[in-house]
């Protein structure tokens, strides 16, 4: 029995059906910015789901797992503490808008939400304000797929809506209109800016937070909207004693063009998620950060702790390696590559506008996006990239990439062409 064969018998991918799988590929190596593929090259343009910034088997990541596995792999976070998390903490603290300056691991970004939210309540009741058990927040975003987590997901739209009646209810906001260039006092952004005030009013004595996507819903359709927008939701949180949540799981460590999202917007907020690239891509490791007066509040309050504490909470193999990571991107002029990306990804894909399939091309940072005006179908998409030397994974109505940072401006150049091509024989 072959390998794909014992695959589609055993196991389970994720989205897809058990009983009709997608088609999966073997993957034999990865370097670079490319995987190997049954024979085939093909260039990564998703990053591993928007992880892997720095490619695969980079030496300085390399190095940084050997080293940490000849100290010792994994130990209980649990009354005891290591380097690599110290070290990590100081780095996130320093990195992130002044107000955070505490440090909470996690297991992975879905994680690191669940964490969040619990905090907020638990600030809320620490407060005396028990009543506070929801989450504001607007449509069309997406948070991960444990279950806080998709209860702030888009409910109608998302992709857990079959389990709207087992979450809990949260309140939903507008989308914010798109762009991400639009002014400040742009009528439909005031239109929106009142409908958030309403239901922030409305809803006052039972929501303990804000939580959004800073400038850019990641997989609730690639959608970037105004800094304006962020300000906006600030300012709510602070009239209403709301914690404001920011989930920078897929917009940290520069994908936007700044470091974190938020700072387009010129905010900070009280808590905020990190992951996905926090490592290079090469173990699951997440952070939730808080200000003093949020972990303080907590503290002070019923039960005296935060009530969480995975397993492989602060791994230190993951947080040598984050250190790496964080070093490596720091250490080049990151801000450069960013925009190169953006404007490679901009020129490659602008051919794509005048394709009949094509609704709307969008490009912001290293985030290179192609909606079409109906379903992509996966498995001929995928096939018509992988024929181009170009690795995606559409969705929804949706042709995208996030690449590595280390691509080089011929590597864009074939990502690009490779979506358009695809489009053009599978859109």
């Amino acid at each position: 029995m072959s390998l794909l064969e014992r695959d589609a018998r055993l196991l389970w991918h994720p989205y897809s059906s058990l009983t009709s799988p997608s088609p999966v590929r073997v993957v034999t190596g990865a370097s670079g910015v490319r995987l190997q593929l049954d024979g085939v090259e093909a260039i990564d343009a998703m990053s591993s789901w928007w992880c892997m910034i720095h490619g695969y088997r980079h030496p300085v990541l390399d190095a940084a797992v050997k080293e940490q596995v000849d100290s010792f792999s994994h130990v209980m976070f649990g009354g005891l503490t290591h380097e690599p998390a110290v070290e990590l903490a100081t780095r996130l603290v320093s990195l992130t808008p002044d107000p955070l300056q505490h440090v909470f691991f996690c297991d992975s970004g879905s994680v690191s939400v669940e964490v969040a939210v619990k905090l907020a309540l638990q600030y809320q009741v620490a407060r005396g304000f028990s009543g506070r058990t929801r989450m504001l927040t607007v449509r069309g975003g997406y948070h991960g797929d444990t279950f806080t987590p998709m209860s702030v997901c888009d409910p109608v739209n998302g992709m857990h809506s079959l389990f709207v009646g087992a979450l809990q209810e949260q309140v939903f906001g507008p989308q914010p209109p798109a762009g991400f260039d639009r002014p400040a006092d742009d009528p439909e952004l005031q239109a929106w800016a009142a409908s958030m005030a309403a239901l922030a009013a409305e809803h006052s004595d039972s929501v303990a937070g804000i939580i959004v996507e800073p400038i850019l819903q990641g997989a609730g359709g690639m959608y970037p909207y105004s800094p304006a927008c962020l300000r906006i939701l600030r300012e709510l949180a602070d009239q209403h004693g709301f914690l404001l949540i920011l989930d920078e799981i897929a917009t940290g460590f520069g994908r936007t063009g700044t470091l974190f999202a938020s700072e387009h917007a010129g905010i900070a907020p009280d808590i905020l998620c990190v992951g996905k690239a926090l490592t290079g891509g090469y173990l699951s490791l997440a952070a939730m950060l808080c200000t003093t007066e949020v972990g303080e509040t907590v503290s002070n309050g019923p039960g005296g702790a935060l009530m969480h504490g995975p397993t492989f909470m602060a791994n230190p193999l993951a947080c040598a390696v984050a250190l790496a990571s964080i070093d490596l991107l720091l250490g080049q002029d990151w801000a450069a590559r960013i925009a190169s990306l953006q404007a490679g990804l901009a020129s490659g894909l602008a051919p794509a506008v005048d394709l009949p399939a094509v609704k709307d091309v969008r490009v912001l940072g290293a985030v290179g996006v192609v909606q079409l005006g109906g379903p992509v179908d996966l498995p001929r998409m995928t096939e018509a990239a992988l024929k181009r030397g170009v690795w995606i994974r559409p969705f929804r109505d949706l042709v995208y990439t996030m690449p590595p940072y280390i691509c080089t401006p011929d590597d864009i150049a074939t990502i690009t062409a490779g979506i358009v091509g695809a489009i053009e024989e599978a859109g």
